[in-house]
């Protein structure tokens, strides 16, 4: 998952205020539904999913109730296929191999594409999809203006589709709670901010937002939820100060265009960072020390599949959880229920918590978990209820209102 190009949209939806939740915790509340859905499915309830991969038997039985209502078009054995979003970035490999443990453990086909981040390889990768006949499509893909096009051949070919982190009409919506873990992170890092700098110096410096405008609304909400959370946190920050850059969503990009601002940021300032993913706000990391700026740096990353550089790198204080490795043992049940003709929520979002230096061992067994951040996180609840009614007032996201949580 390291290459040239790294990366990831993500994550999302979806980050909840489990700070400092148990592992159990967030096991049994890993993926939250947009409805209530009281069928079981072979010990799937999209109602209440744990996120913990299936048994084999468990999803080789929903195979065979599949094949009773949708026989696979082959004449042999479901085939799914799994359009990437870039098969090098650390987060992508994360769910590509999630989702081939999950097939494999159904006696099932995954042919995987990659869409190399950009919309027409998605669009061709999709119509390769379909010459082959596959059963089941999940999209992988960054650039929103494609995919009302995919669809549409989707559509004609009855073919169902799971979307991850890019709404595509019709298909099945999975990904990030995109304004909580946006709120999230921009408010832990606002919080750890005055923790380290002090409430004056911190109206000094600068927030830099790494975006990705290419991804559409629904993505946006992340970034826009990211200083949303942090000038809900800073009372009087300077609107002039928060610097908002396209990282394209490459480590690359983001090292670039951070080089430019940095000119425009004087020295001595906090330099606050966040980004559309862990990769980017590596970028920019890296751009800061490369300056030799480090001592006024902190970053809050976003999806946490950088876990080396959040142990490894000081500056690097925290990421929002997604948990990319765990979507496979979602999504590969939901395809077979919906071959199967069960019922199914239209919209998935996942469950996020803050995964730090002193708690990331309980998120990931091979790390050591350091020492405490010097403060104590709250979620600003009111004003992340605020946000929400102001982003549901938005023509911009008029048709998406299901992926704006309640909370």
């Amino acid at each position: 998952m390291r290459s040239s190009k790294r990366s990831i949209v993500m994550r999302s939806a979806a980050m909840r205020r489990v700070v400092g939740a148990s592992v159990a915790a967030l096991l049994s509340s890993a993926l939250a539904v947009s409805a209530a859905f009281a069928e079981d499915f072979h010990g799937f309830d999209p109602d209440k999913p744990t996120g913990a991969m299936l048994s084999a038997q468990q999803l080789g039985d929903m195979v065979k109730d599949a094949a009773q209502v949708s026989k696979p078009r082959n004449g042999q054995s479901f085939v799914i296929g799994f359009a990437n979003l870039q098969r090098d970035i650390a987060f992508c490999v994360k769910v590509e191999q999630g989702l081939l443990a999950n097939a494999k453990a159904a006696g099932i086909e995954l042919q995987v594409a990659d869409n190399r981040l950009d919309g027409a390889t998605a669009l061709a990768n999709a119509e390769s999809f379909l010459q082959r006949n596959v059963d089941y499509v999940v999209e992988f893909q960054t650039d929103a203006n494609f995919g009302a096009t995919i669809m549409q051949k989707m559509n004609d070919a009855d073919t169902k589709v799971t979307a991850i982190d890019i709404p595509m009409p019709g298909a099945t919506f999975f990904g990030a709670n995109n304004p909580r873990s946006g709120f999230m992170g921009g408010s832990y890092l606002a919080q750890a901010a005055i923790a380290k700098f002090g409430l004056d110096k911190v109206k000094t410096g600068y927030l830099v937002i790494g975006e990705l405008p290419q991804s559409g609304a629904i993505p946006a909400m992340r970034t826009g939820g990211q200083v949303a959370g942090f000038l809900a946190s800073v009372d009087g920050f300077p609107v002039g100060q928060v610097v908002k850059i396209d990282s394209k969503n490459t480590l690359e990009e983001s090292f670039t265009q951070m080089n430019n601002v940095l000119g425009r940021i004087p020295a001595g300032v906090p330099i606050m960072v966040t980004a559309i993913n862990d990769q980017s706000a590596t970028g920019m990391l890296r751009a800061v020390k490369q300056a030799g700026r480090e001592a006024d740096l902190l970053v809050v990353g976003m999806g946490a599949d950088e876990v080396q550089t959040l142990v490894d790198e000081p500056a690097f204080i925290a990421s929002v959880g997604y948990f990319p490795e765990r979507y496979g043992n979602y999504i590969v049940p939901l395809a077979l229920m919906q071959l199967a003709g069960k019922k199914t929520p239209d919209t998935v979002l996942v469950s996020h918590v803050m995964v730090t230096k002193a708690n990331v061992c309980q998120y990931y067994k091979d790390q050591k978990c350091g020492t405490d951040a010097g403060f104590t996180y709250t979620f600003p609840q009111d004003k992340f209820d605020a946000h929400l009614a102001e982003l549901r007032k938005s023509p911009d996201l008029k048709g998406f209102e299901g992926l704006i949580p309640s909370n």
